[in-house]
């Protein structure tokens, strides 16, 4: 693994400027947070940093402001929900750089914990305009980033700033990126991944990559079926790429060349309506009617799947197996999902999960707390998975 400061290099940060890089992109109901999942991730290394005698500033977005003031996207709009996790007050300031800001940060006492105004305020925040980068380094002392969901944009206050001042990995960045080097990073072969979603088109790069680092392939969601119609196989009304059908052959061609073996289904769950519950039929793949949909993955295949994953020693999963959000299509990836849970249990798997239709499936099965790391990193998690460097990340490498 690429070596990085952690907080455990810092040192004396007391009293100390320690402006930290989290994710409060929150959704809201009713002028309050709704999940806070986000904010609970960051509070760890928050707690710390306070406890240690830091004056801890946060930095964050929230929304897509586009470089313009918008009250309606104020990270004020979140500190209840900071103070709810974090257990005490929390002082906010109006300005993330500037005399302003400045002016804030005065009246603040070692421990203390503040939230700087959203960055994307600020046009040379996602431009990462020097001048930006400049004006956050005056604020501060110390950099730390735990924002991995924000690692893959080159932005002011996630690569930028990180040239300018000692920069180092808060607690939350520093497990996901322990997580994803075990998972693809230096794995224990043999390794699978479990592909899903709905189109091959979003997550070409994605299944190219992967097929050069795993030992097994498991595509599922609609994405299969394009690859099924490239083997030839008639799957009625289903939804599938046609126009990719070269690009799944390509996929194919190399992870033979790679000694990569790509699962596919051979019993599927089909149905005449997309529709909760509706009549439903398992049949082979080469006995879907022309009036039919595949809509999830059958049983025989599942069995076979979960055979695959007690061989293999690390599994990377991203995407739902089926149409998991309507029932009975959930199936095959509660099914699936509860198998890599208990290898995880037993200590023969290290499971690592992530991306927003993932997270939703593996809580919908009951097993996100049973894999070793699941990741609510969103887009970051997915250029990881297409092997792309990460700026955030990159910038912090000692």
């Amino acid at each position: 693994m690429t070596a990085f400061k952690t907080l455990d290099d810092i040192g004396d940060v007391t009293g100390k400027r320690v402006l930290v890089r989290v994710d409060l992109n929150v959704p809201l109901f009713e002028g309050a947070v709704s999940d806070a999942t986000r904010i609970q991730a960051a509070m760890p290394t928050v707690r710390e940093l306070s406890d240690k005698g830091a004056i801890v500033l946060l930095l964050a977005h929230f929304g897509r402001p586009k470089g313009a003031k918008n009250p309606t996207q104020s990270l004020s709009l979140v500190m209840g929900g900071v103070e709810d996790v974090l257990g005490h007050s929390v002082m906010f300031i109006p300005e993330a750089v500037g005399e302003g800001a400045k002016a804030g940060i005065a009246v603040l006492a070692a421990g203390d914990v503040a939230v700087m105004e959203n960055t994307r305020f600020y046009p040379g925040e996602e431009t990462n305009d020097p001048a930006f980068a400049d004006a956050l380094a005056e604020i501060g002392d110390i950099y730390v980033n735990d924002a991995f969901s924000a690692a893959h944009r080159a932005h002011g206050s996630t690569e930028g700033i990180a040239h300018r001042l000692p920069a180092y990995a808060g607690r939350a960045m520093e497990a996901e990126l322990k997580a994803l080097d075990a998972a693809l990073g230096n794995p224990a072969h043999p390794v699978a991944a479990v592909v899903g979603g709905a189109k091959v088109s979003s997550k070409i790069d994605v299944l190219r990559h992967l097929v050069s680092k795993v030992d097994h392939l498991i595509i599922g969601g609609g994405m299969a079926n394009t690859f099924l119609a490239a083997r030839g196989v008639d799957v009625g009304k289903s939804l599938c790429e046609h126009d990719l059908v070269d690009t799944a052959n390509a996929i194919f061609d190399a992870a033979d060349a790679a000694g990569c073996t790509i699962h596919l289904p051979y019993d599927v769950v089909v149905s005449k309506e997309f529709a909760p519950n509706p009549p439903t039929r398992t049949v082979n793949v080469h006995e879907v009617a022309a009036d039919e949909m595949i809509l999830d993955v059958g049983p025989a295949a599942v069995e076979a799947l979960a055979d695959v994953l007690k061989n293999c020693r690390t599994l990377v999963w991203n995407g739902p197996l089926g149409a998991f959000e309507t029932p009975p299509f959930d199936t095959a990836t509660v099914a699936l999902a509860k198998t890599a849970a208990a290898l995880t249990r037993e200590g023969s798997l290290v499971s690592v999960a992530g991306g927003g239709d993932t997270v939703a499936a593996l809580n919908h099965a009951g097993v996100a707390g049973d894999f070793t790391f699941v990741s609510t990193a969103g887009g970051a998690f997915l250029e990881w998975m297409e092997g792309k460097a990460l700026p955030g990340v990159d910038a912090l490498k000692a």
